[in-house]
């Protein structure tokens, strides 16, 4: 029961963002700034689900949120380790695509869970890596569990690259799936690309 909780929780949120460890750099970005990031993007989540629109509608705002807030190319690049490497920019340019609309759909549909409850953003510190942004997450039937969102200027701009969910990186989940998902296409990369656009 524990086990499947903690599952749950961590696919609701998973749209949310991924993980990823940055080296040491140095940040223009300050903890005000990260924490209104992600206090934007609570807003815009907790405006979705709680819009009354349908599971499948909800989707198309989940991938424009997670586009928006979160460094879509780095977390898609590290869900696919090394295999990025020798990808063609064109097959690069597609995977993120595709990347970006799997996770929108795949974790989207778990929002029903979250539908009248609500993301409260409670404080930021400062990391080697950029910011943690620290929030509690409160859903109906369910105790409040803890989120944090680590927030980084290294991409050119202030993005979400990092979530743990009570100290749980989600990012190792998600690249064992699509590592999994590429080892059963035989390496294929243009398969996996073609499949993530229709997986659910």
């Amino acid at each position: 029961m524990r086990n499947d909780l903690m599952l749950n929780r961590r696919t609701i949120v998973l749209a949310m963002g991924s993980a990823l460890v940055l080296p040491n750099v140095a940040f223009a970005l300050n903890d005000k700034e990260a924490s209104d990031l992600i206090a934007r993007l609570v807003d815009d989540i907790n405006k979705v689900i709680n819009s009354g629109k349908s599971e499948s509608s909800m989707y198309g705002d989940f991938e424009r949120i997670f586009a928006k807030y979160g460094d879509v190319p780095i977390i898609a690049q590290s869900a696919l380790g090394v295999a990025w490497r020798s990808a063609s920019s064109g097959q690069k340019s597609a995977y993120v695509s595709a990347f970006r609309g799997y996770m929108a759909r795949k974790y989207g549909k778990r929002f029903r869970d979250f539908i009248g409850g609500k993301i409260v953003v409670t404080g930021t510190r400062q990391v080697s890596s950029g910011f943690l942004v620290s929030s509690t997450v409160q859903l109906s039937g369910s105790s409040p569990f803890s989120v944090e969102w680590q927030v980084s200027d290294k991409s050119g701009a202030d993005k979400m690259f990092n979530m743990f969910i009570e100290g749980i990186s989600l990012l190792a989940t998600e690249r064992t799936e699509i590592s999994a998902m590429l080892d059963k296409r035989n390496g294929s990369l243009d398969q996996l690309i073609a499949d993530l656009k229709t997986t659910q």
